[in-house]
């Protein structure tokens, strides 16, 4: 059974909102057969409230997310079956959190106490054995978010995607976790044009080779 378990593999896609990272873990997980995580947004008790206030509401959400995205990966080391993850933690502190005390829409307390609790958190986790970046353009980023028409998402500034969009590339390109596939969001329509998705999943597969 140990032989077994062992088999069992850690997929995560990153990218900002809008990337089209739901969309391409679902149709991975979909094609390759992986179970699904998805990031809690439908449920997520802060998330229009942290729109409307984010001043208010940023460290409240921020532990929200770093506790549902702990329990994930808890839950995805410890079973069988290999997973794909939308989102990962480190999104959370190394993106996210900052920007928003970046911006002084999180107070240096709250902050440091937040970081603090994520270094705890992922000192007793692993990361991705293959982490899949979805890097998109400003304007391709506001075409999704516009066209799946989430009330909340309409207060999302060009500004900060574009701080967000800084981040992601810093943190990308330090980037020593593990594998590492990056995917050109404004070049490819995985959801509409099944060429597209068949070259991603060829670029998967080839990444994941040596993994299992």
């Amino acid at each position: 059974m140990e032989s077994e378990k062992k088999e069992a593999k850690y997929i995560a896609i990153a990218g900002n909102i809008g990337a089209g990272k739901t969309t391409l873990t679902t149709q991975l997980g979909k094609h390759f057969g992986w179970d699904v995580h998805y990031e809690s947004t439908d449920d997520n008790p802060y998330l229009s409230d942290f729109y409307t206030d984010m001043h208010r509401w940023s460290f409240n959400l921020q532990i929200y997310f770093l506790n549902s995205r702990y329990q994930q990966v808890l839950e995805i080391l410890n079973g069988q079956n290999t997973v794909i993850q939308d989102r990962t933690i480190y999104e959370d502190a190394y993106i996210f959190a900052p920007n928003l005390h970046d911006m002084g829409l999180m107070s240096t307390r709250d902050f440091e106490n937040y970081f603090s609790l994520f270094k705890t958190m992922s000192s007793q986790i692993k990361p991705p054995d293959l982490l899949i970046y979805l890097k998109a353009s400003i304007p391709t980023l506001v075409n999704h978010i516009q066209h799946r028409g989430r009330d909340y998402e309409g207060t999302i500034s060009i500004d900060y995607l574009k701080r967000l969009n800084e981040r992601y590339d810093t943190w990308i390109d330090g980037y020593d976790k593990g594998k590492l596939l990056v995917i050109n969001s404004d070049e490819v329509d995985f959801l509409g044009n099944p060429e597209d998705l068949g070259k991603i999943v060829n670029s998967v597969q080839g990444e994941i080779h040596g993994l299992f």
